[in-house]
């Protein structure tokens, strides 16, 4: 085992991710910031309440804390003890489902990746002031899934477990979290 190569593979796993996460919402942010020089309208403060409570609840709780974000630890951990050049040369791919990941992982990264891509189509023809308040929500629930990423991080680098499937192939000695 390449302890080295693997402990690297994790870090640029994690810190890639958190990378690119991070430059989606600096991104998102110019839209964020333009939708408050529009004058906005009751419904807009409405609309605006109730996104943000759906978004941090249903992309930051829910598919970030709930589900991708363990994953992505649990993927970067597999990797440091079993890293190959290739894997750790892509890692944050690697982390994120996209290479040596079981058929329905795979299926699953690209089918979000493909939804993320239409709903950007979307959004982009949406006029101010809602392309920037569908945008607030969107950042705030990526900053939500960047903080859960690095908590789940830290509490493996202090020493305690995480016990989530890593959807690793020859690995699927359970296919649900546990709870605990």
């Amino acid at each position: 085992m390449n302890k080295p190569l693997g402990i690297v593979g994790a870090a640029w796993g994690v810190l890639g991710l958190c990378a690119l996460l991070l430059w989606a919402i600096y991104r998102l942010s110019f839209y964020a910031i333009e939708a408050w020089a529009e004058p906005w309208a009751w419904w807009h403060w409405v609309f605006f309440a109730g996104w943000m409570v759906f978004m941090i609840y249903s992309e930051g709780y829910k598919g970030f804390q709930k589900g991708f974000s363990p994953r992505v630890v649990a993927r970067a951990v597999h990797l440091s003890h079993h890293p190959v050049a290739w894997h750790v040369l892509l890692a944050p791919l690697y982390c994120m489902g996209y290479i040596h990941a079981t058929k329905k992982r795979r299926i699953v990264a690209l089918s979000v990746t493909a939804g993320v891509v239409m709903l950007v189509l979307l959004v982009s023809l949406l006029p101010q002031p809602w392309h920037g308040i569908v945008d607030m929500g969107v950042v705030a629930g990526l900053g939500y899934g960047v903080i859960a990423i690095l908590a789940f991080a830290l509490k493996v680098f202090v020493g305690r477990p995480l016990d989530w499937p890593t959807d690793v192939p020859g690995d699927e000695h359970r296919s649900e979290p546990q709870a605990g």
